[in-house]
This record gives C-alpha cells, structure tokens and sequence, in this order.
C-alpha cells in the first residue's frame, strides 16, 4: 500500500480526470438518440434541471464522501456507518461488472477507427459490417485485449503521471473534435432520390426547438424518466469512481466549483454530440435515422459519413478517434475504482491490484466476446427487452445495482448520517455551499423517491 495516498496535484487534473469519466460512450450516441426521440428542446430542457439538482446532489455526495474518508468505495461507507459496509461491497461490483463489457465495445470502437484510417471506411457502412464484426471469433477478443492494455498503462501509471496526465490531453483534444464536427455537420446539406433536400441547420431546429403541441402527458412522464436515466448513468455516479477520484483530491480544494465545473463540462459535451450527431444524420437518413438507438454510432453514423463522399473518411477517423478519446477516459476511471478498492482494503501495491485487474478484464471480456458466438443464447430481461452476456451484464449493473447504490448512499446521507456531514466536508475551508436547500431536499426526499421509480421502471414493474 502506499505510504502515503496519492492525490491530484490541482483542481484542474481532477475535474478534467472526472469529467473524463463522465463523458463516455453514453453521452456521445445515447443522450442525442435520446433527444431527438423525446421532442428535442423539451429533452434538452428537463435534463439540465435534473443536472442541477438530481445530478449535482449525487456528484457532490460521492465526491465529498471520497475526500472525507481518503478512501475507495468498498471501504469508504463503513467510515461514515459500519451498517453500511454491505453497501461498500455492492458499489466496487458494478465497476467490476461494466469493465469487461465496456472494454468490449471499446474493442468495437478500435475496430472502426483502424477501418476508415485504412480507407475502409466504406466497408464500414455496409449493412452487415457490425454483425459479421462484433460475430468473428478472433478479432473481437484481440481488439478488446489491445484497449484493455492501453487502459491498464494508464492506470499503473498512478493518479499523477496516468490518470491525471492523461486526462489533461485527452480532454481538451476531445472537446475540441466534437466541435469541429459539430459546426461541420451545421453544413452539410443532401438531396435524396425523392428530390427532398434536408440540411444540417434543420436537423438543428429538430434537435433544440421542442414541439409543445405533441406533449402529452405520457409523453412529458417518458421524457423527464428518460433524462433521469441518461444523467444517472452519465456522470458516474453509484459506480464507486466519484468517490475513488473524490479521494485523490486535496482538502483545501474547492468542492462546490469542481463539482459545478465537471456538471457544465458534461453537460456542454452531451449537448455537443447532440450538435455533432442529430443534424448529420437526419440530413442523410431523415427522421427515421435517429430510431437507430444504440445501433446508431456502429450502424447509422457510418452509412452518413460514406454518404458525404471522399470528406466522409476524414469526418470518419476524426469521429471514431474522439469516441475513443472518450471511451479510454470513462474506461480508465472504472478499472481505477476497482484498483483503488484492492489496494485500500488489501493493503496492496498498485502494481498487484494492477495486474489483477488486469487478468481479470482479459478474461471476462473474453467471456463477453464470445457471447455473440461460441456462448451465444437470448435471455428475456424483466424489462421486456431481450440479450446476450454484454447486455444482461449492463442490465444487472446498471438496472439492479446502480440505483440500489444510489437509493441507500441518499439514506446513508440523508437520514442516518445527515446532510451535515455533506455540507461540513464542502464547506470546511470556508466555502459557500450555494445549493444547500437543494441539497438538503433532494437527498432526503427527491432523489430516493426517482431512483426507486427508475428502478421499479427497470425491472418492468411498469411503463410509461
């Protein structure tokens, strides 16, 4: 164990590393899948005042827990309550879950960056490319392995020359892809066979201006739900890495403005690739294009990019590099988690909580990998939808185990522990804590009543 815990060596690093962790895969295909489905702006709208309130809430609750205790997930909450530890052990198994799965695709990810580097790009767009893919023995496994291992060297290097490093260059080169393309699809403009022209700034008005006339009161219920969902699952909460990275932060460091500035950076970035991918892709494919849901940045983006031509491949690299960019920075903060919980309880190096993690990622995403062929089977999940190894991991984390996570750190913290011990943390070298009364309600009452609805919507008990 090492003597003495390591620590960001500035608000900036953490911020940035946090940031990182929350802008993942999700954000760059589910959050404009989402908003264009849900009446755009009225989308947009309810997901920004859940991320003051909702989001802010849990952030800063695992954040403060992570700095008050200095340590890691599995033993943080028997610090606050020894009633609590069972809940220590639940949080440090939904890293463990989604590491495999997501490396998985990150291997997915890899595949179609090396294609349109190689000018492939073309290929990529064929109707099946994803299916003969993600369906081949070999290839999936030895992509998987390659982003595993990029992610473990970022992650041996330690919190300073790994994590923190890292994330100081992979951000901002990130932030500065999504806007290009962004601001390049606001120019693209396409007749199809029927001689209908659509361009980029109408995809636009689709994606931002909400249509109040098609609101119904099932479709408004579906829509907050919806946004509830995509935040909860974006800005890594009820993961054990907020509180792993909370950890790692310095005790004269502003919380409340890390907090606010890793909310505005997340936030910024959802509505980026909103920008980036709603307008691309109704140019070439119309409305139609964006049912496409998780099959849309695999499926629908590079049938868009192959129908811009000869631009199309550069448009495709530059694409596929910032999903990677944001998917190692989400990936090496999960794996963190669970080191980092290795080495607290353990008392071990980092190296051997490194190596551990390490064999055990290689084998299970192998597992995950073979269950599109040799461990194939279809499992009807409780919430109607039915999947494979990858998709009934993501289920039990992010269904079961997530919001169970959330709903009792909110009892923890409102109820056993009290909001003070919260506040005391964020405000200890004289800060303002702006959002107190927020704070105060929402973890006591606004937030383990949304979570227990998400999750009872999870597991099927009821639809909107």
């Amino acid at each position: 164990m090492e003597k003495k815990r390591s620590s960001f060596k500035g608000s900036i690093g953490f911020v940035l590393a946090a940031a990182g962790s929350a802008v993942g895969l999700g954000n760059i295909w589910r959050f404009p899948y989402l908003a264009a489905k849900d009446n755009g702006g009225f989308f947009i709208f309810c997901y920004i005042i859940l991320a003051l309130t909702f989001g802010f809430t849990l952030l800063v609750t695992e954040i403060a827990i992570g700095r008050k205790t200095k340590q890691s997930p599995l033993t943080a909450y028997a610090q606050i309550n020894k009633k609590f530890r069972p809940l220590g052990t639940i949080a440090t198994l939904v890293p463990i879950i989604i590491l495999p799965y997501y490396c998985a695709i990150g291997g997915w990810v890899l595949k179609y960056f090396i294609s349109f580097a190689t000018g492939d790009g073309v290929a990529a767009a064929a109707d099946n490319y994803f299916t003969d893919h993600i369906t081949s023995l070999w290839l999936p496994i030895i992509l998987m392995a390659v982003y595993v291992v990029a992610t473990a060297a970022i992650v041996f290097g330690g919190v300073n020359k790994g994590i923190e490093k890292t994330s100081r260059i992979l951000m901002p080169i990130l932030f500065i892809l999504i806007c290009c393309i962004g601001v390049f699809a606001l120019t693209l403009k396409y007749t199809d066979a029927d001689g209908v022209t659509r361009t980029g700034l109408q995809g636009l008005k689709i994606y931002l201006i909400p249509d109040f006339k098609a609101l119904t009161l099932k479709s408004t219920f579906t829509t907050i739900f919806d946004a509830l969902g995509q935040l909860f699952y974006s800005i890594s909460v009820a993961m054990g890495i907020m509180i792993a990275y909370g950890s790692y932060v310095d005790d004269d460091t502003n919380l409340m403005k890390s907090v606010n500035q890793i909310e505005i950076f997340d936030t910024i970035v959802a509505l980026l690739a909103g920008l980036m991918i709603v307008p691309s892709v109704f140019v070439f494919m119309g409305k139609d294009g964006m049912t496409a849901g998780p099959g849309l940045m695999f499926i629908s983006l590079p049938k868009v990019f192959a129908a811009m031509g000869k631009i199309g491949i550069v448009v495709g690299v530059v694409f596929f590099v910032m999903v990677l960019f944001a998917a190692i920075t989400s990936s090496v903060s999960i794996m963190e988690a669970i080191v980092a919980s290795l080495m607290d309880r353990f008392h071990w190096k980092r190296n051997t909580a490194g190596v551990v993690v390490l064999i055990y990622s290689l084998v299970a995403g192998t597992i995950v990998c073979l269950g599109y062929n040799k461990l194939y089977f279809e499992l009807t999940l409780p919430n109607g939808t039915v999947g494979q190894i990858l998709d009934v991991m993501d289920y039990v984390s992010n269904n079961i185990f997530m919001p169970i996570v959330a709903f009792f750190t909110c009892i923890l913290i409102g109820w056993v522990a009290k909001p003070k011990t919260i506040i005391d943390e964020v405000t200890k070298n004289g800060e303002k804590f702006n959002r107190k009364f927020i704070y105060n309600v929402t973890i006591k009452f606004v937030a383990p009543a949304l979570l227990v609805v998400l999750f009872a919507q999870a597991i099927g008990l009821f639809s909107f």
